[in-house]
């Protein structure tokens, strides 16, 4: 029954929303539970100052160790040592960032949204909140830890919403122009990347060193290298403990230089390094699915909507959505003509309760499971919703090609994917630039993917 933290934090992952950019590494005291009482071990020292807080050095030895078990069968994907535990306390001020901006932002994480993520987590592990408890402690891990950091993920979820929420905005001629481009393509990619980035306002200097350590990414890979350990050594990106893997992506969620790159590419290959807005960035195309025809049951219905209010009470608006399907089904009065007379819903009263053809989950999930169980003609019982009391008629159904529909709405969903990734990717970048980070220990100084000490210019103020 023994889960490793690898497969904890893929849960956690599916557990949460896929914007978030935290990973799964042990929080404050995540490691400290079978050290606390150890007289042979070290005191703790800071190792890193991230604005008014601090890393210490059980936080880092605990997310190291995590790392370490991840690739506990692969360990020659590892970096060295050093280069590994300064990627991993980067994570660490990265994530320290979002949550002091998130708490300085008013969000908050409620415990009862921590213990729904853990259930989601020990559900997809097939596992009891008391089996998943005892695999942590079986890692050597506190559970207090593993709350905190799950409580770190939802936070840094929640100020991605925020950041993006107001800064994303698709229009009707920016999804006409990607359909209708030469280069929109369809279907899926399975992609991984490398990602070495230039400091937000970086000079001359800075694009250079990201450009050398590219081009070494780049001749690793042509000497042999696995393209996952390659992203663990190289990359700067979040997702690079994670071999740098992206998973699968529509084409048209692929910013266009990189369906560019990936046009001529087959499953396998590796481009070279491109140069882009915020650095250089390597694809490895690992697979692709072509575009399926997309059929889905519409259903056409109508329906009368008893709502609740100040003078009407929940107990009251159900009586008299009984009352009205008796009058329908034993009377048998005119659905649109009571409808018209006494729904209270705005947008098809007037025109007897239509609801016009729609997809199954298109007015909610109390009126999808509702459509389905009702034949053509049929008249449900009055059923609560978030509304009020319904009583609906399903009128027809039908298959229906929603290809076009489709194309369409995940082209407005990519190009808000995109803007989002590029916005918070903005954000995270600005946010760690101006925000004071001091590395205490010698060790943790800048170094590159070869473990080498890197001495950075002076920088000047313009």
């Amino acid at each position: 029954m023994k889960q490793t933290p690898a497969l904890l934090a893929l849960a956690l992952a599916m557990a949460l929303a896929p914007q978030a950019q935290a990973q799964f590494l042990p929080s404050a005291g995540a490691g400290q539970s079978s050290q606390m009482n150890d007289p042979n071990r070290p005191l703790d020292k800071i190792v890193a100052v991230v604005e008014e807080d601090v890393i210490l050095q059980s936080e880092l030895d605990a997310a190291v160790r995590s790392v370490q078990q991840q690739y506990a069968s692969n360990p020659q994907q590892l970096p060295p040592e050093n280069v590994l535990r300064r990627q991993v306390l980067e994570r660490l001020v990265l994530t320290r960032l979002q949550v002091q901006r998130a708490q300085d932002q008013g969000i908050k994480v409620a415990d009862s949204d921590i213990d729904q993520a853990i259930n989601n987590v020990a559900q997809q592990n097939k596992m009891t909140v008391d089996q998943l408890r005892a695999a942590v402690a079986q890692d050597g891990f506190s559970y207090a830890g593993f709350r905190q950091q799950i409580s770190e993920q939802i936070t840094a979820q929640r100020l991605h919403e925020s950041v993006v929420r107001d800064s994303v905005n698709v229009t009707d001629s920016e999804v006409n122009n990607l359909l209708a481009s030469p280069t929109y393509k369809a279907g899926e990619v399975h992609l991984a990347h490398i990602q070495i980035s230039v400091p937000s306002g970086g000079g001359a200097s800075d694009i250079a060193a990201a450009q050398t350590k590219a081009e070494a990414a780049e001749a690793a890979i042509k000497g042999g290298m696995d393209f996952n350990a390659a992203a663990i050594r190289y990359s700067d990106a979040q997702d690079a403990l994670e071999g740098g893997d992206l998973g699968f992506r529509r084409m048209d969620e692929v910013p266009p230089a990189f369906a560019d790159a990936i046009a001529n590419m087959k499953p396998g290959d590796v481009s070279p390094a491109l140069r882009g807005p915020t650095g250089f960035h390597i694809l490895k195309l690992v697979e692709q699915r072509a575009p399926q025809k997309q059929m889905v049951t519409e259903y056409h219905a109508r329906q009368i909507l008893i709502k609740p209010s100040e003078i009407v009470t929940m107990a009251q608006a159900e009586a008299k959505a009984d009352a009205i399907y008796q009058r329908l089904t034993a009377k048998k009065e005119d659905f649109a003509a009571v409808a018209k007379t006494d729904s209270k819903d705005e947008t098809t009263a007037n025109n007897g309760g239509d609801m016009g053809w729609f997809a199954q989950q298109a007015w909610g999930q109390a009126i999808a499971t509702q459509i389905t169980t009702l034949k053509d003609n049929e008249i449900s019982k009055p059923f609560q919703t978030d509304a009020g009391w319904i009583v609906l008629q399903r009128m027809g159904s039908r298959d229906a090609d929603r290809t076009d529909q489709m194309a369409r709405d995940q082209a407005r969903q990519a190009i808000g994917n995109r803007k989002a990734d590029q916005a918070y990717d903005d954000y995270l970048r600005e946010l760690r630039s101006t925000s004071y980070v001091e590395i205490i220990d010698p060790a943790l100084k800048d170094i590159d993917a070869n473990g080498n000490a890197v001495v950075a210019p002076p920088k000047t103020n313009s």
